[in-house]
């Protein structure tokens, strides 16, 4: 396919895309929602082994997530007779990314449900997170670059992907369009996993993130992807492993469906706080302004999550100069209001160690995020 062709594809598809709410294609959100089929995506597979543990099991991401897959079909079937559960693969076999979403829009699923596990070179990061579609850091999300590149491994992918290259920023510009019509729901769901995986099986809760992956932005329903944890963690490759780890993290999967599948067909609001899939009726405070400061700063985001989190608690309380912006649905928890980007430097590493260690540098021209570069070009 020429490069010409390869845009005009991608500019009508941007126009479409733009254009469906006023065609009348919108997510349903009333009573009448039905949560009638879920489509379950075990991660990697035969070939691609994904992530990797530490000697001591040689655990592979591909196995722990067709484990886990695999219980959480059995425990949906259980618990839900009159839901249809429908697996990407059953078995330890390479499947294409683009397949994984074929079969999802093929099967008219209401629900996608992706399951792998994280890896990080710092071998003590732990905790669950779950993502929905968008855009996340201004550089790649570096762990949609990591899923995204099995796409590398499969045979004519220039033209199974019309021109997707997982390697170049501007391949998921039509990504992060694509699943805006389902990211209410998307959220939805993975904030009532988060608070499961957090209040019902004690696990560490990194929130819930906006990635570019392939494999949630091409389905035509509610997507997300569940790292269930770190491999890279000793401590967290045997709870993994383990039979009784397994059980939990898919048991709490399995009671966030139901708890989703609820508010869905009752007509329910989302929860703006959950705990068991019980909607709480404690009122939320309102979101918190920035204090006035310079026409660009800089700041640190510590968290990004679907819950809007007082900052006097845990595990923002105490911290000077800590603010919210909403972000969409989402809230973005942000600390300083830094003239310059080395200030920002500066306290970067102050916050990793308390507790962020996934926290990065932001800059915002009022109230508007810009890039680092903009906001240096703008600052100097």
């Amino acid at each position: 396919m020429s490069k010409s062709t390869a845009l005009q594809r991608l500019s009508w598809f941007l126009i479409a895309v733009i254009a469906l709410p006023y065609l009348g294609f919108r997510p349903a959100t009333g009573s009448s929602d039905r949560v009638q089929k879920v489509v379950i995506d075990a991660g990697h597979g035969g070939k691609d082994p994904g992530n990797l543990g530490t000697r001591r099991y040689r655990t592979t991401e591909k196995d722990v997530a067709l484990d886990l897959a695999q219980q959480l079909a059995a425990k949906i079937k259980a618990l839900y007779p009159d839901v249809e559960v429908v697996l990407t693969r059953n078995t330890d076999r390479f499947l294409e990314l683009y397949e994984r979403t074929a079969i999802a829009n093929r099967e008219k699923g209401d629900l996608f449900i992706s399951i792998h596990c994280d890896a990080a070179e710092n071998k003590t990061a732990y905790g669950a997170t779950t993502y929905v579609m968008g855009k996340d850091h201004d550089d790649e999300n570096q762990v949609a670059l990591r899923e995204n590149s099995v796409i590398l491994m499969e045979d004519d992918y220039q033209d199974k992907y019309e021109g997707f290259d997982p390697r170049k920023p501007e391949s998921y510009i039509a990504l992060t369009l694509y699943q805006y019509a389902f990211q209410t729901q998307s959220i939805e769901f993975a904030q009532t996993v988060q608070n499961s995986f957090k209040n019902d099986v004690g696990r560490r809760d990194r929130g819930v993130r906006q990635a570019p992956f392939y494999v949630t932005s091409r389905c035509s329903m509610p997507s997300v992807l569940i790292e269930l944890g770190y491999l890279t963690n000793s401590t967290e490759e045997d709870y993994l492993h383990s039979a009784e780890g397994q059980d939990q993290m898919a048991s709490a999967i399995a009671r966030s469906f139901g708890a989703y599948k609820a508010r869905r067909e009752r007509g329910l609001p989302s929860p703006s706080q959950e705990t068991n899939g019980a909607v709480s009726t404690t009122p939320q405070p309102a979101a918190v302004t920035p204090p006035p400061a310079p026409k660009v700063v800089f700041a640190v985001q510590l968290s990004v999550s679907g819950l809007k989190k007082p900052l006097s608690e845990s595990p923002f309380k105490g911290l000077e100069d800590a603010w919210i912006q909403p972000d969409g649905r989402l809230y973005r928890y942000l600390q300083g209001h830094y003239e310059n980007l080395e200030a920002a430097k500066a306290g970067l590493p102050l916050h990793q160690a308390k507790g962020f260690p996934d926290a990065f540098i932001v800059a915002y021209k009022g109230m508007e995020r810009i890039s680092i570069s903009e906001a240096e070009s703008l600052t100097q």
